[in-house]
């Protein structure tokens, strides 16, 4: 099935960079300063509680989350979760899934194109590519703002002829899959991530490491 394959499109939280571990105290902050002005009850939340607003864009993470918040207040919610994880990406608190810097030396020396795909503002991007030096591994770095937070499906579909055919994307959430099904190329679905089996249920395959990588490719 893989034999083919030339280019492999990489989701980023939940497949490289296992981004609770920071999201978890820059929402808390965030809902703070909610409660603070009034505008929710005090409450701290739990990483299990938050794992399935993880792979969103900011923008519809907020809408889903607290759709009666007025805009303004979504995005100053947003702008202070980017600004906590920034400081703790630069503390360097950001922490991969084991082997995953290996898996992707791996994969890059054996000739495949990697492309960076992400539902990530460019600040998110950038930190990130500064504090694991992933311009060693991937040819180019997509976030969704570059294209205005459309849909992964159609930033694919805008981007990946420009790489070498043919192509794989591999991700742990349903708009991972989706963005390949729509795209009619391979679909990996990680189950170390954050999207459960059922949500990635349409996957052509399933890991449960990034190591695994290395059985397929």
């Amino acid at each position: 099935m893989l034999s083919n394959i030339k280019t492999i499109f990489f989701d980023y939280d939940g497949t490289i960079h296992n981004s609770i571990e920071i999201y978890t105290p820059a929402f808390n902050k965030a809902y703070q300063y909610l409660a603070d002005n009034g505008l929710v009850k005090e409450r701290t939340w739990k990483k299990e509680e938050l794992i399935k607003w993880l792979g969103y864009n900011s923008k519809d993470m907020w809408m889903a989350f607290m759709p009666e918040l007025e805009e303004q207040l979504r995005e100053q919610a947003s702008k202070i979760v980017g600004q906590e994880m920034m400081e703790n990406i630069n503390k360097g608190k950001a922490v991969l899934y084991e082997d995953a810097l290996d898996t992707l030396d791996y994969l890059k020396k054996k000739g495949y194109t990697l492309v960076f795909i992400s539902n990530c503002n460019t600040y998110y991007k950038d930190s990130h590519k500064a504090a694991f030096d992933l311009g060693r591994y991937f040819k180019d770095m997509i976030g969704s703002q570059e294209f205005d937070y459309i849909s992964k499906a159609d930033i694919l579909e805008k981007i990946m002829n420009r790489y070498p055919k043919d192509y794989c994307i591999v991700g742990d959430r349903s708009y991972d899959i989706e963005a390949g099904t729509k795209n009619k190329i391979h679909t990996i679905g990680c189950l170390y991530g954050f999207g459960s089996k059922e949500e990635l249920k349409d996957a052509d395959i399933f890991i449960g490491s990034i190591s695994e990588l290395k059985k397929y490719f």
